[in-house]
């Protein structure tokens, strides 16, 4: 009889530990807040890019996600939680730089624009070897 209630009661202490951490687990990555990030991405001519990828994620490199800008070159990222974020917009093969640690605070609106340049060179991992020889 012992133990059976010795098994009774392990089982369920596992069974609540099992429980507890996959509540844990759901509630960290459905992590929502109330900030917003909102915006235009500009091109290289200084006009409004239709249609751009704003990809962003936490400074600390967590939750990468993308959204695309409307038929005005406007974004808006919002339910985002209180943290730092890295923002980069990309359209027809033009980028722009990465806007580092943008702070949001819980609930605020912050807007940022970001502006599509052309590289000054090609990186190194994008030369293509002479083929012809």
């Amino acid at each position: 009889m012992k133990r059976l209630i010795s098994f009774v009661i392990i089982f369920a202490t596992l069974g609540t530990t099992v429980l507890l951490a996959t509540r844990t687990v759901f509630a960290n990555t459905e992590r929502k807040g109330t900030s917003v990030l909102t915006g235009v991405v500009l091109g290289p001519n200084d006009r409004p890019v239709p249609h751009a990828a704003i990809a962003y994620q936490s400074s600390s490199g967590n939750a990468a996600h993308v959204v695309h800008t409307d038929a005005h070159g406007r974004f808006t990222i919002s339910k985002l939680a209180a943290d730092d974020y890295d923002l980069r917009a990309s359209a027809s093969g033009v980028f722009s730089d990465w806007e580092k640690n943008i702070p949001l605070r819980v609930g605020q609106t912050r807007e940022i624009i970001l502006r599509l340049v052309y590289a000054k060179q090609m990186p190194k991992g994008a030369v293509v070897a002479n083929s012809s020889k």
